[in-house]
């Protein structure tokens, strides 16, 4: 679990301007660090959304000095915060708490991801504050939820992905199980929370709006995001007691859909599992039996002779370079593709016909490639308005918007607060 509160605030503006985005006139108050949090609010941000964010003085988001830096500040920080506000509030202060919990009172959905029990000890749970305001919507992402025996147990997202059955099935049959490169626990957690928080609000507004509609808690368990993508492993083991394990670059119980390699030390990826594609596969590498096989029309069919189908296409991958194979198999209209590292997207035509790396300039002026925004509205795209902030680079600003003046601020921030 990241520790991470993350506040909606929407003014009462009922229009949108479309150069703004679909969330403009919404705002959105983050507090945490790292990534599931600030992954919801990134790509809010990213249509609209103002976002502020809230960091503690001593330091700020530990996401700042991860992975790679540029003088001292992680690129990775530049794109998980772009667009968003940065104010320190040290939440540890009873008074830093006090504006945390005013800003909450006047929000429209409240998301955090501390563990269980924080918030409760701030004054800002999700009982108290609905009782203040019957509108509230929470969404709570942590490790494994807000009921149950683990409940009050930590939870990152590598656990996430064992205990939802991802790592189980990741790798090789014969070796231990591997993790996925990035941190993808706690971004399909993320990605689960901005789901519910928009169904919550989509439900308030219709049930009165943001002073008299139906607000609601929003239970979002890292564990059950994951085991949220598992397609049909739970009817399989308990109607065949079938146990799906690893399969290297295959995809199980779908033939054919595997990993090759190729002359070039390079892999293809084929998916010819349609049944007029395996025959045009069948056919480009060479195999008019495999193609007319009467057993072989269908996918169950094939499943059952997976090692003979895959040697075959083996047998054409591992004596061709890749550029011969992936003509061959776009002549026949198979699905197929290289494995793309990163310097492989950025030199592909594809991505960039896409629009999908954006140049900005860092905080000196160097200009670097950030990734392009995702999904693409028509009428409504997202886009950077810029990179991740300095520390408490919008304080002021944002507590002034609440009434504060520059010597309360100043006072607040001798006292340590902000």
């Amino acid at each position: 679990m990241l520790p991470c509160l993350i506040i909606f605030l929407r003014s009462s503006v009922t229009s949108t301007n479309n150069s703004q985005g679909p969330l403009a006139g919404v705002k959105v108050l983050e507090l945490g660090t790292l990534i599931a949090g600030p992954f919801c609010t990134r790509m809010l941000g990213e249509f609209g959304a103002e976002v502020i964010k809230i960091e503690d003085p001593r330091g700020g988001d530990a996401l700042r000095q991860w992975r790679l830096l540029h003088g001292d500040t992680s690129l990775w920080w530049s794109v998980q915060a772009r667009n968003k506000k940065s104010v320190t509030l040290n939440l540890k202060e009873p008074r830093a708490q006090a504006i945390a919990r005013q800003l909450a009172l006047d929000a429209d959905i409240v998301i955090e991801n501390y563990r269980p029990g924080v918030l409760e000890k701030w004054g800002l749970g999700y009982e108290e504050l609905s009782r203040a305001r019957k509108a509230t919507i929470m969404v709570r992402l942590s490790g494994y939820g807000q009921s149950g025996p683990k409940k009050n147990t930590p939870g990152f997202g590598a656990i996430a992905e064992s205990m939802g059955g991802l790592r189980y099935v990741s790798g090789h049959a014969d070796r231990p199980p591997v993790r996925v490169g990035i941190s993808i626990g706690d971004s399909l957690a993320a990605l689960h929370g901005v789901i519910g928080a928009l169904m919550a609000l989509h439900h308030r507004d219709n049930t009165g709006g943001r002073r008299e509609g139906e607000g609601q808690l929003v239970d979002v368990a890292l564990y059950e995001a994951v085991f949220n993508m598992m397609e049909s492993m739970v009817p399989e083991f308990d109607r065949f007691g079938f146990v799906r394990g690893r399969t290297g670059g295959a995809l199980p119980g779908i033939v054919p859909s595997n990993t090759y390699a190729c002359k070039d030390g390079e892999s293809v990826v084929i998916a010819g599992n349609g049944d007029a594609i395996y025959r045009r596969l069948m056919q480009a590498v060479g195999r008019d039996d495999l193609a007319s096989d009467p057993d072989l029309a269908r996918n169950d069919g094939r499943v059952k002779r997976v090692a003979e189908i895959d040697g075959a296409i083996a047998a054409f991958t591992e004596v061709r370079g890749i550029e011969e194979v992936l003509a061959a198999l776009e002549k026949a209209d198979v699905p197929s593709g290289k494995i793309f590292s990163v310097a492989d997207m950025m030199g592909d035509e594809q991505f960039q016909a896409r629009g999908m790396f954006e140049t900005h300039a860092l905080s000196d002026g160097t200009p670097v490639k950030f990734p392009g925004i995702v999904p693409k509205l028509s009428k409504t795209p997202g886009k950077t308005r810029w990179i991740g902030p300095k520390l408490g680079e919008h304080t002021i600003e944002v507590l002034g918007a609440l009434g504060f003046s520059a010597e309360q601020c100043e006072e607040l921030r001798d006292a340590g607060v902000i």
